[in-house]
């Protein structure tokens, strides 16, 4: 089911990260610290009503060397591209500003709901700064403040009432979807149109050719699959083609319907920083995911060389050291046989729920072998474990304090459970909880 998207749009130093973070709360801080995440705070997720949301900060996206009122209509340009909904935010104490009225004018084209919440009236005194921005025609503002937090519930109410409806799950439950991100250029459509035998995606060498997610459904040995494809992760134009944030932007879209995420590595080119943040997400989301290393053919090899590859991969991606590596080739179908295989694997994984008699015997077999850790005398004691949930698999312990669980026992007990039960390739999330909650 796919989240609604909001974007916060207005020019700067009128506090969109502020009500960002207001916005999403606990959740950044609840991010697990996982060395090699490479952190991207443009994109989260908030909830409001019961109903989780993805919310975009568009003043984390820079524009380079454009000219202020340029870097403000193309922040607002691809936000629009990608909201349902647009939170419209000027500051109360400046009035309209010409970049305001800019932004408006952006905002009157797009034919998506927009809402004005004028920021930093931080009392009931300094309502009245709100009257003046019912000029700019986007009905009744809603005077907010950042600092203190006051006026979000008006302000998210009115956000909620035009969030689309909400729809079923469109696949069976057996269907496996996967999709495919990566910078561009990597091959991703290639390996679509290899994967379905036929011509299904435009593909082309300039980076940013495909425009739009495309599902492409199929079945292999008796498995049906979907393919949703995010090689659209670009638009033509100077400022799409260079804005690396947007095509995370993208990716997330594909990466929240999917079961299993490919991350596709250019094997010829090696490994940058924006594959990490890509794959980062995917992690983050709690996605199944498999490495992939494209352009295989490309590379000069002897006998080292794929291990020498692996190590790197998993120097740089430590926080994917679950998902296995598939080494392949879109163009000449080298070893692509072997990628399915793994994705049914990892989806398997991802959706393996343990009896929680035997994960108590394992936990508590675990406990005997490395004896928990204690902080200022007191130990930690673990009485009683539990899966409360799959895609991804998650175990919660109740504990005498979880205060006493460290990251690195948490660690032997994840290394224990993968050991044991295996779930190769999807993410592990072990909570802690007091044994009276």
């Amino acid at each position: 089911m796919t989240k609604p998207v909001v974007a916060i749009v207005g020019r700067p130093n009128v506090g969109k990260s502020t009500i960002f973070n207001r916005i999403v709360g606990e959740r950044v801080s609840i991010v697990e610290d996982t060395p090699g995440v490479t952190r991207d705070r443009i994109y989260s997720t908030g909830e409001w009503l019961n109903r989780e949301f993805n919310i975009i900060d568009t003043g984390g996206i820079e524009i380079g060397d454009e000219p202020f009122l340029s870097q403000i209509r193309y922040q607002a340009e691809i936000a629009i591209d990608e909201a349902d909904v647009i939170i419209f935010m000027v500051n109360g104490r400046d009035g309209i500003s010409n970049a305001d009225e800019e932004v408006a004018k952006i905002l009157y084209r797009s034919n998506k709901p927009v809402v004005l919440a004028v920021n930093k009236v931080d009392n009931p005194e300094q309502q009245t700064l709100v009257y003046d921005f019912y000029s700019l025609g986007f009905g009744t503002p809603y005077g907010i403040s950042g600092s203190h937090g006051l006026g979000l519930g008006d302000l998210l109410d009115e956000v909620f009432k035009s969030f689309p409806e909400e729809n079923e799950e469109e696949y069976d439950e057996g269907t496996i979807k996967f999709s495919l991100i990566g910078r561009p250029n990597v091959g991703k459509s290639s390996l679509v149109n290899t994967i379905l035998g036929e011509e299904r995606v435009i593909v082309s060498d300039i980076a940013g050719t495909t425009r739009d997610a495309i599902d492409s459904m199929f079945t292999r040995d008796g498995q049906d699959y979907v393919i949703i494809d995010t090689a659209g992760m670009r638009k033509r134009g100077k400022i799409y083609e260079t804005t690396e944030k947007y095509s995370v932007l993208r990716a997330m879209r594909g990466i929240e319907r999917s079961d299993v995420v490919l991350v596709v590595i250019d094997g010829e080119e090696g490994i940058i920083e924006q594959d990490k943040k890509v794959a980062g997400y995917a992690h983050e989301a709690g996605k199944a995911v498999v490495i992939v290393v494209n352009k295989w053919d490309a590379v000069e090899k002897d006998d080292k060389t794929m291990r020498v590859f692996e190590q790197k991969i998993r120097d740089h991606f430590l926080f994917l050291s679950y998902a296995p590596i598939v080494f392949l080739s879109a163009k000449t179908k080298q070893r692509l046989h072997t990628l399915l295989p793994v994705v049914n694997t990892v989806a398997e994984n991802h959706a393996l729920r343990v009896k929680t008699n035997i994960l108590n015997e394992l936990i508590m077999d675990s406990v005997a072998m490395n004896p928990t850790p204690t902080d200022n005398g007191k130990r930690l004691k673990i009485n009683y474990a539990t899966q409360v949930a799959v895609k991804p698999p998650t175990i919660v312990l109740f504990v005498n304090d979880p205060e006493l669980l460290h990251f690195s026992y948490r660690r032997f007990l994840e290394n224990r459970i993968r050991e044991t039960f295996g779930f190769q390739g999807t993410p592990l999330r072990i909570f802690a909880r007091r044994k009276s909650e």
